[in-house]
């Protein structure tokens, strides 16, 4: 007795789809009851008017006119770019000194290259300092040392450890673990395998990540002078409280076209960096390749 042969199931005729999983439109419901449940119970916490929000463009407007024609002659008589370039002094200190710490740092947090038992704290460690904003960070040091840059420095710097450290070691956890081996096998230590194994891999992707945390460490700093700690906020707030808007606008304006310029000429040097990074493996990886047609012999 012969059996019957198999029926053929044609594409298209609903058997080649996958079956969906039972209960995912169910739980999409729910996450999408949960979302709006959570934006209308966020808004009910701000205490926001409809009238507050009728008025506030118009609000805005007005004070956005008061600004012009801006003060840049008074402005310019009370020192407001050595303010501005001492903000950018503050970061710029801040971001060394978060350079300086997280480096090390980032290799005792990355999976690939420390044991646990030192790694799980590491990580711990970056997450806590993450979670304390540098303005926080501001005033507590201000106790310690005064009003001034240097506060605004250590707080920019040390709240920058958090982010520079997990960013540093994402990078050197995918770093190729050939030079680490090479270098193992030939008798070096686990500090030569670091320096000449890991840091050429990973050194201008982490340069980049420094010179991206300074463009955003120049705007904190503006913030922590309104709190005393060193910069340009300080002569804002102080032009805020006296209602002297053209200068506030002057200020604004001079900021704006500081920062503008630096975060030009970071991002130009930042792909300069990585560009350059990545010719030069790929001149290396031609080299090898000819190499290896030379010899015969497999170079990886």
């Amino acid at each position: 007795m012969t059996s019957p042969a198999p029926t053929e199931i044609q594409p298209g005729d609903g058997g080649d789809r996958p079956p969906k999983p039972s209960g995912t439109v169910p739980r999409r419901i729910a996450l999408l009851v949960l979302f709006i449940v959570a934006v209308v119970w966020s808004i009910s916490g701000l205490d926001i008017s409809m009238e507050r929000l009728r008025s506030a463009p118009g609000d805005a407007w007005k004070i956005f006119r008061f600004m012009f024609p801006p003060d840049f002659s008074g402005e310019i008589e009370r020192g407001v770019i050595g303010k501005v370039f001492e903000s950018v002094y503050i970061a710029w200190i801040g971001t060394m000194i978060a350079a300086t710490i997280s480096l090390p740092l980032a290799f005792l947090a990355a999976t690939n290259v420390a044991p646990m038992w030192i790694r799980v704290p590491m990580r711990q460690f970056f997450n806590a300092i993450r979670a304390v904003p540098e303005l926080i960070v501001a005033v507590v040091l201000l106790a310690v040392t005064g009003l001034g840059p240097w506060a605004g420095a250590l707080a920019i710097g040390l709240h920058s450890v958090g982010t520079l450290g997990k960013l540093s070691t994402e990078t050197i956890e995918s770093a190729d673990t050939g030079p680490i081996e090479a270098v193992e096998a030939c008798g070096g230590r686990w500090i030569s395998a670091m320096r000449w194994g890991v840091l050429p891999q990973v050194l201008p992707i982490i340069i980049s990540y420094w010179l991206f945390r300074f463009e955003i460490n120049i705007r904190a700093s503006a913030v922590l002078g309104m709190i005393g700690a060193g910069g340009v906020g300080s002569e804002l707030v102080q032009q805020l409280n006296f209602r002297n808007f053209p200068a506030v606008g002057a200020v604004l304006i001079f900021t704006v076209v500081v920062v503008l310029i630096i975060d030009t000429v970071s991002s130009a040097v930042r792909r300069r960096i990585i560009q350059g990074g990545s010719h030069k493996a790929e001149d290396s990886s031609r080299d090898a390749e000819a190499l290896n047609d030379l010899t015969g012999i497999q170079i990886r």
